[in-house]
C-alpha cells in the first residue's frame, strides 16, 4: 500500500528544515577570519620581534577580530574597542582564565600570582586581598606621607644633576624602587652599594626586571608545540628557573627579616607595610585556600615588578613625546603656574585641577601603551562573539597598540596630541575601551590607583620642577621611539635630557 502524499511531502519539508538549520547554524559557527595556518608551526612564521605591530599589520587585512594558530593552538585577536569590550565585559566571566604557559609556571612559583593563577578560588581570593587590603583607599592614603617624600628627595636629586645630561631611567628607577620598596617591603632594600640592608644594587634589580618582563612577553615555542617544550630551544625555560633564583633569595631575605621582627614584637605587633599583611595572611587558618609561602612571594613580586615598570616606563614614555613636541611642556607649565604657583611643589590634591597635565598622560598611554597586548585570556568554553564561534581552549590577545591607532577612532592616530581628551569622558579605569592601560574586567591590573597616583604625581612635579631639552644640538626629529617587546613595552634607547630648574632653590632642598 502506498504512502499518502502528505506523507511524501511532510518527510520533504522536514528534510528541508534540517538542511536550512545546518546552514545557518555553521553559518553561525564560523571562526573568525584569518590567514592560512602551517602545519605544525601555524601562523607562527608572521609574528615578528614587534608581535603588536605584526598582529595589527595582519588585522589591517583580516580585521578587527581574526584568528590565527600559533603551533597547536588557536588564537584570536581583537584589534579594536568593540572587539576588547565583547571579551573583557559582554563575555568576561568566559574569558577571565590564562593558558599555561611557561612564564607563568617558572617566573610566578608555579602559576600563584595574580596576573598568571587561573581562574578559580585561589585567584578570587587573591584579588580580594589586593583589592581590600592592600590598594584600599584608606592604606594608599596612609601611604601618601612616603610618596611625598620620595618625590621630594627625587625632585633634591634631580636638581643636583641640572645642566648635564641624565639617562632619565636611572633616575626613575631609583625613584620607584625606593617609593615601592618602602610601601611593600617596608624599607629600601635596594640600593647603590650592597651592605647589610640593601642587598642588592639598583642595577642589578633593573636587570631582574628586564628580564622578568621579557620572560614574560617572549613567543616561547614550546608554550605552542608542547611535544618540543622539553628541547627548550630558545633556552627560555633555562633563563627563568635561573631569574626565580636570583629573585627567590632577594625574597627570602627580606622574608626572614620580616618574619624576625615580628618574633621579636609578639603581642604588639602591627602591620606596617604589604609584606606584613601577606605574612600575616599566610598564617590566617580561617582563609579559604591556604596562603603558602611561594604565593606570597608571587603577590610580593606583582607588587614590587609592577608597581616599577609600570611607572617608569610611562614616565620615560610621556618625557621622551614631551621633549619632541616643547610646545605641549609650554603648555603644561603654564596650567602648573596659573594652578599651583611657582612657591610651592605639586601635591596629589591638585592633580584633579590639572586637566592639560592629565590629557598628556593618557595621550601617552593610548599612543605608547606599556602592556601592547594584554596578557593572553584563555576561552573555559564555546563561545558566540560578534558572530563567530571561538572553541574553548582558545587564547585571546587585546592589542591595546592597534586600538590606539584606530583611526576611527582618534583624528590623526600617529600625532601625539594630548587636547584630544580635553573635555572627553575617557578614563583610564576600564571602562572606555578605547583606552585600556590598565586592561578591563576581571583581570584588569588591581594596582592601577597606586600606579595612577605615582605617574599623576611625578609628571606633574617634574615639569613644574624643570625645564627639559635634549643634549646638546640634538634636533628633537631625530629621538628614536623604538621599542623592545615584552609583557611591557620599553623603549629601545634610553632617554638623556638635560634639565634646568624653574622655581626657587630653596624648594630643591631636602632633608637627607
Amino acid at each position: 500500500m502506498e504512502a499518502p502524499a502528505w506523507v511524501f511531502l511532510a518527510m520533504a519539508f522536514l528534510a528541508t528544515l534540517y538542511i536550512f538549520s545546518k546552514i545557518l547554524n555553521s553559518h553561525h559557527q564560523k571562526s573568525p577570519p584569518g590567514p592560512k595556518p602551517w602545519p605544525i608551526i601555524g601562523n607562527l612564521n608572521l609574528i615578528g620581534p614587534l608581535p603588536h605591530k605584526s598582529l595589527h599589520k595582519l588585522s589591517q587585512k583580516y580585521g578587527q577580530l581574526m584568528q590565527l594558530k600559533f603551533g597547536f593552538f588557536p588564537v584570536v585577536v581583537a584589534s579594536s574597542a568593540e572587539m576588547a569590550k565583547q571579551f573583557l565585559k559582554t563575555h568576561d566571566h568566559i574569558f577571565a582564565s590564562r593558558p599555561e604557559m611557561a612564564a607563568g609556571k617558572y617566573t610566578t612559583y608555579n602559576y600563584s600570582n595574580i596576573t598568571w593563577s587561573p581562574y578559580g578560588p585561589y585567584w578570587r581570593q587573591g584579588r580580594k586581598i589586593l583589592l581590600t587590603e592592600l590598594f584600599s583607599s584608606k592604606r594608599l592614603e596612609s601611604y601618601e606621607y612616603i610618596r611625598v617624600e620620595e618625590r621630594q628627595a627625587f625632585m633634591s636629586h634631580l636638581y643636583a644633576v641640572c645642566g648635564k645630561p641624565i639617562m632619565l631611567k636611572d633616575h626613575l628607577l631609583r625613584y620607584t624602587l625606593s617609593i615601592l620598596s618602602r610601601i611593600v617591603l617596608g624599607k629600601s632594600y635596594v640600593g647603590e652599594l650592597k651592605d647589610e640592608n640593601e642587598i642588592i644594587t639598583h642595577e642589578e634589580f633593573q636587570e631582574l626586571l628586564d628580564e622578568l618582563f621579557l620572560l614574560n612577553g617572549v613567543l616561547n615555542i614550546g608554550d605552542w608545540i608542547p611535544w618540543i617544550n622539553f628541547l627548550d630551544l630558545q633556552g627560555y625555560v633555562k633563563r627563568m628557573k635561573a631569574l626565580c633564583k636570583k629573585f627567590d633569595r632577594f625574597y627570602d631575605h627580606v622574608f626572614d627579616e620580616h618574619r624576625a621582627k615580628r618574633a621579636r614584637e609578639k603581642k604588639d605587633f602591627v602591620a606596617k607595610d604589604m609584606v606584613d599583611v601577606l605574612l600575616l595572611l599566610a598564617d590566617d587558618p580561617d582563609l579559604e585556600v591556604k596562603l603558602h609561602n611561594d604565593g606570597v612571594k608571587a603577590f610580593t613580586q606583582d607588587l614590587m615588578a609592577g608597581g616599577t615598570d609600570t611607572s617608569l616606563n610611562s614616565l620615560e614614555w610621556t618625557m621622551s613625546e614631551l621633549v619632541k613636541h616643547p610646545h605641549i611642556i609650554k603648555k603644561a607649565t603654564e596650567e602648573l603656574d596659573r594652578i599651583v604657583g611657582k612657591d610651592r611643589w605639586v601635591e596629589e590634591r591638585d592633580i584633579p585641577q590639572l586637566p592639560y597635565m592629565d590629557a598628556i598622560i593618557k595621550e601617552t598611554m593610548r599612543l605608547h601603551p606599556v602592556v601592547v597586548l594584554l596578557a593572553p585570556h584563555l576561552a573555559l568554553e564555546d563561545c558566540n562573539v560578534a558572530g563567530y564561534n571561538i572553541r574553548k581552549g582558545t587564547r585571546v590577545f587585546i592589542n591595546t597598540w592597534s586600538i590606539g591607532r584606530d583611526p576611527s577612532l582618534w583624528d590623526e592616530p600617529e600625532e601625539f596630541r594630548p587636547e584630544r581628551f580635553l573635555g572627553k569622558g575617557i578614563d583610564v579605569k576600564g571602562q572606555s575601551f578605547e583606552l585600556l592601560p590598565f586592561g578591563s574586567g576581571r583581570r584588569m591590573c588591581p594596582g592601577y590607583s597606586l600606579g595612577l597616583k605615582m605617574i599623576q604625581s611625578s609628571l606633574a612635579n617634574m615639569l613644574h620642577g624643570f625645564n627639559w631639552k635634549l643634549p646638546g644640538n640634538m634636533k628633537e626629529e631625530n629621538l628614536s621611539m623604538e621599542e623592545v617587546f615584552g609583557l611591557t613595552t620599553i623603549r629601545k634607547f634610553p632617554l638623556v635630557a638635560v634639565l634646568e630648574p624653574r622655581l626657587s632653590a630653596h624648594l630643591y632642598q631636602h632633608p637627607h
